[in-house]
């Protein structure tokens, strides 16, 4: 049963999917009283800790403490309730890259009870639009650099009525900055319940169609709390660095709430290319790396042009499949593992990993204590140890979308069903394969997408690949790779052939390509995701 909401507009609470389609919540030793404000937990809290004059949050030029940091979200939040009238539960869009001041603005609008969607800056106003209108938003808070698409959205928006600016670059001279300057430093937080939504994390999958899934207060403690805590071994020392944007679940973890709980350091980089990576790396000694394998692979690179990595004690990848590769050149090179894991939106973080004890080249771990996982049939009966079946996973966060949409499709008999394919070994250890949509079907033989790929990046030649099924008349799907050259490289027939067999002697030579395109550079989302799909629109004419 739902505690006692401190929301006065109750659309969020009134919007959860119905309590029987929920998946089973495993909240054992996940104990939170039953009012809790996540925002005040990072901020407030750790300063009454003895954390205040430990550095917070990193970016554009300067430091910020975790004192410095509560005072301006405490500032902030009298403006957003005082100024712009935001009530508890009210949905805040933040638009934004990442900065410290997107940071401030999330935790802010979070203490003042609102539930807050964060999005990516690449978003036009269309798509900005679709948000507003599922999530019926009223409030948006924007980025001054960013303010074009979003006053596009707000016209005529039968929602959106107050968008709001701020300094993205820490100068505070945007009328959100200017409302708060004489504001009070402490602030009455909402006495926000535990199971109050205090998050919508937006999510296409592989439709296209955006589903707003919805989080309480307390999940996001309860990913710092688990994974960081148990995995990461976060301690006040660290300093996290990392690509993914604040937008995502996986980028507001691991760059946010987790150094935030633990009174590490966060290092927020609008462009975080991996030059640009490298040198805060350098520069702040960071310790705890998010991104992508194919940002490891050009930070590796790097490594040969003298590039210092030496203080990074956690690589964490996770958003798109770790190559073996990939995983065996950064333990020849640093010594140390990197932590392959995979999430969802849907469950908020990362749910399954490997760990710094407990590792193996491609495979992606056993489950975060707290959560559970098999592999089923399409019939949804349990598969035994080395079948190919779908992911079902289940534990103290789960999938509720924002008015039931597609619920049924994710969540089924309890479980989360995350749309991937596994295989788990004898001794429980789970093998990612594909996404359920990346599985070829060729002359009645499955065949895995990434597997392929795995192969070809042990080419010397291949710095870059993905792998997508295309139609043929004779087999049904053939398995066809574009492929991105190591600089040297020359493309044509020789190089396919050559390819094609090294894949033949590597995996089943069933698996290998039978078709090659040479490409500059593969599609990818900011967070450094290949976009298969979109190859595969290409080739069939969308």
């Amino acid at each position: 049963m739902l505690r006692p909401s401190a929301h006065t507009d109750m659309f969020a609470r009134d919007n959860l999917p119905p309590a029987d389609t929920w998946p089973d919540l495993l909240l054992d030793g996940f104990d939170y009283p039953d009012r809790l404000n996540a925002a005040v937990e990072l901020t407030d809290v750790m300063v009454a800790k003895g954390f205040g004059d430990h550095t917070a949050l990193i970016g554009n030029g300067r430091r910020r403490t975790y004192k410095e940091l509560t005072d301006w979200t405490n500032r902030l939040a009298h403006a957003l309730v005082d100024d712009l009238g935001i009530r508890p539960g009210n949905r805040v869009l933040i638009r934004s890259a990442n900065n410290p001041a997107m940071v401030a603005c999330w935790l802010a609008a979070t203490k003042a009870g609102a539930v807050v969607i964060n999005s990516m800056p690449m978003l036009r106003a269309g798509e900005l639009r679709s948000y507003v209108e599922l999530a019926e938003i009223a409030f948006a808070l924007c980025d001054t650099r960013l303010m074009d698409e979003m006053t596009a959205c707000a016209k005529d928006s039968a929602f959106l009525k107050t968008v709001v600016g701020f300094d993205g670059t820490s100068n505070h001279d945007a009328e959100l900055d200017r409302l708060a300057l004489e504001k009070p430093v402490r602030f009455q937080a909402i006495d926000t319940a535990q199971d109050d939504v205090a998050l919508l994390g937006f999510t296409s999958g592989s439709t296209g169609a955006p589903k707003a899934t919805m989080h309480f207060h307390r999940d996001l403690l309860i990913i710092a709390d688990g994974y960081a805590r148990e995995i990461l071994n976060v301690t006040d020392t660290d300093v996290f660095i990392g690509s993914p944007p604040l937008a995502f679940t996986f980028g507001l973890g691991g760059l946010a709430i987790f150094p935030l709980r633990f009174g590490a350091a966060a290092t927020l980089l609008e462009n975080a290319s991996p030059p640009n990576m490298i040198d805060i790396i350098e520069k702040y000694r960071a310790t705890v790396c998010f991104t992508a394998p194919t940002a490891y692979r050009a930070m590796m690179k790097a490594m040969d042009e003298g590039a210092d990595l030496s203080s990074l004690r956690a690589a964490v990848s996770a958003g798109e499949t770790l190559p073996g590769p990939v995983y065996e050149e950064w333990m020849a090179r640093t010594g140390k593992p990197m932590l392959d894991g995979i999430g969802a939106t849907e469950m908020l973080h990362i749910f399954i990993t490997n760990r710094f004890d407990d590792h193996r080249p491609a495979c992606t771990g056993r489950p975060v204590t707290g959560y559970e996982a098999k592999v089923i049939g399409s019939d949804g009966q349990d598969l035994p140890a080395g079948e190919i079946g779908r992911l079902a996973v289940r534990g103290p966060t789960g999938c509720r979308y924002l008015r039931g949409a597609r619920q049924a499709d994710y969540v089924q008999d309890g479980w989360n069903i995350s749309g991937d394919t596994f295989v788990m070994d004898a001794e429980g250890y789970f093998h990612f394969s594909a996404r359920n949509d990346d599985i070829i079907l060729s002359s009645g033989y499955n065949i895995a997408g990434p597997e392929v790929e795995a192969a070809l990046l042990a080419h010397a030649a291949v710095a870059e690949c993905a792998v997508i099924g295309v139609p043929d008349d004779d087999r049904g799907e053939i398995v066809q790779a574009h492929v991105v050259l190591s600089t040297g490289a020359e493309p044509g027939e020789a190089l396919t052939k050559e390819l094609q067999d090294h894949v033949k002697a590597t995996i089943a030579p069933y698996k290998y390509p039978r078709s090659i395109v040479f490409v500059s550079d593969l599609p990818k989302t900011e967070t450094g995701k290949i976009q298969r799909f979109r190859l595969r629109q290409t080739r069939n004419g969308g």
